[in-house]
């Protein structure tokens, strides 16, 4: 390897070494966590299941679209109103948010409450409405 190139680049080394790194914890991260990922075959089939669908997006986000009969708790308030869930421990819980960011947090969250089988939803509502599936206002 040519040692001249990589003290010349140094900076652009290390931005490829982090942003590689950033991309490869992405794909992992969920997988070494423990959290189960949803797509939307997935998702579909746990809705039709009855599982419990958790939205933790901020209430303007919640109002303007959401799926049927999710309930609603932002990420920001999941700690202090997780006891509202209690009755679903043992129940599947589907997260989900508007990407799939917040959604794998309030899934770690709820793992760590003793939350059996939860699922974040990869790619959030805006895959959930890519795919023209049902959305309440």
């Amino acid at each position: 390897m040519d040692t001249q190139f990589l003290q010349d680049n140094w900076m652009l080394v290390s931005l490829s070494v982090v942003s590689g790194g950033m991309l490869a914890w992405s794909f992992l991260g969920s997988r070494l966590s423990g959290i189960e990922q949803a797509d939307t075959l997935k998702a579909t089939r746990l809705y039709n299941d009855d599982a419990l669908i958790l939205d933790v997006r901020e209430d303007k986000e919640y109002a303007a679209g959401h799926i049927p009969k999710a309930k609603h708790i932002p990420l920001g308030q999941l700690n202090s109103r997780i006891k509202e869930l209690d009755k679903h421990k043992n129940k599947q819980i589907l997260v989900t948010c508007r990407s799939g960011q917040r959604s794998g947090r309030a899934c770690g969250i709820l793992k760590k409450a003793g939350f059996e089988t939860v699922f974040n939803q990869s790619g959030g509502i805006i895959a959930w409405e890519r795919a023209n599936l049902p959305v309440d206002k």
